[in-house]
């Protein structure tokens, strides 16, 4: 274990069972770090209630994420979250420009498979309630409090309801099989768990990996990673409702986050008009980073160059 890395360290007992505390969770890796840079800025700039910030990154890019360290803020070495037996390698498939995680107990897993291992393995390692994930490539735009995940004790749960029920999101119909495989579910569901800027409570996910072992008799990494097609959101919605039966949790199906998921990047006009329609509710922006959106382009449009 890293000595760096001592999550939680101020907060104390009482304090714990008395007001739930909040993280924010960013998993990232270097070719995202001026758009987490962004991200943290406008956190610190609009955001309250967090107690720390989790930038989950691979053991190569910690010194480079070092920097943002603060009080609040830690970089998480993923060899601190992950089996060891999970590698690292450069890809010789795609001429060295993109990494493999390989190991004899899972499939090669890419870096978004491994970004999901990491959201679910901080839970361990964290002391905090309530795990507010949250994209490297978003900003926040509005104040926001992040209790708004919170409610009489119980944390927000973000549910689509019947979205897999129609045409279409067959990508999601398989992950949705494949958590209830792990959960050991029965695999109908018409429900999507799937979006940017969404809660989790803590000890429901540590649960929800002492099932997966329990039903499986080995490692949930292992089980999780067995499959290259998988979503971590979506096992953690079907623990909650299909498990638990929504115990702990109450359900919210506005998103908080509107995000640019698709397409080419954005003219200046037409980001001002994403902006512009941004539902009440929402308080953030995320501008996927494989479209190319200039994230200059993207601080001097929000007024921060």
């Amino acid at each position: 274990m890293n000595s760096r890395f001592v999550p939680g360290a101020d907060i104390e007992p009482d304090l714990l069972r008395q007001t739930p505390v909040a993280a924010v969770v960013t998993a990232s890796y270097a070719p995202d770090f001026e758009r987490c840079r962004l991200l943290c800025e406008t956190l610190d700039r609009h955001v309250s209630g967090v107690a720390q910030h989790y930038i989950l990154v691979e053991h190569r890019d910690v010194a480079l994420f070092r920097q943002f360290e603060n009080s609040r803020r830690t970089i998480v070495d993923e060899r601190d979250l992950l089996p060891r037996w999970l590698r690292a390698f450069d890809d010789p498939l795609s001429l060295f420009r993109r990494r493999i995680w390989l190991s004899p107990r899972t499939m090669p897993l890419r870096g978004w498979h491994v970004q999901q291992l990491r959201r679910i393995a901080i839970a361990a390692h964290a002391r905090e309630d309530v795990l507010i994930f949250c994209d490297s490539d978003v900003a926040f735009l509005k104040p926001f409090d992040t209790n708004a995940f919170w409610r009489d004790g119980k944390v927000r749960l973000f549910r689509r309801e019947e979205a897999l029920s129609g045409e279409g999101h067959e990508e999601h119909r398989i992950w949705s099989r494949n958590a209830a495989l792990a959960l050991g579910i029965d695999a109908s569901s018409t429900h999507d768990y799937i979006s940017t800027l969404i809660a989790w409570r803590r000890e429901t996910v540590t649960a929800m990996c002492a099932r997966i072992e329990k039903v499986h008799g080995r490692n949930w990494v292992e089980v999780v990673g067995a499959a290259r097609k998988f979503s971590e959101c979506m096992i953690y919605g079907r623990y909650v409702d299909d498990v638990l039966d929504g115990a702990g949790h109450f359900r919210g199906s506005e998103e908080f986050c509107r995000v640019h998921w698709t397409g080419e990047a954005l003219s200046d006009d037409e980001f001002r008009r994403f902006v512009a329609a941004m539902a009440p509710e929402q308080v953030a922006i995320g501008m996927q980073s494989f479209i190319g959106t200039d994230i200059g382009r993207i601080r001097r449009l929000i007024g921060l160059d």
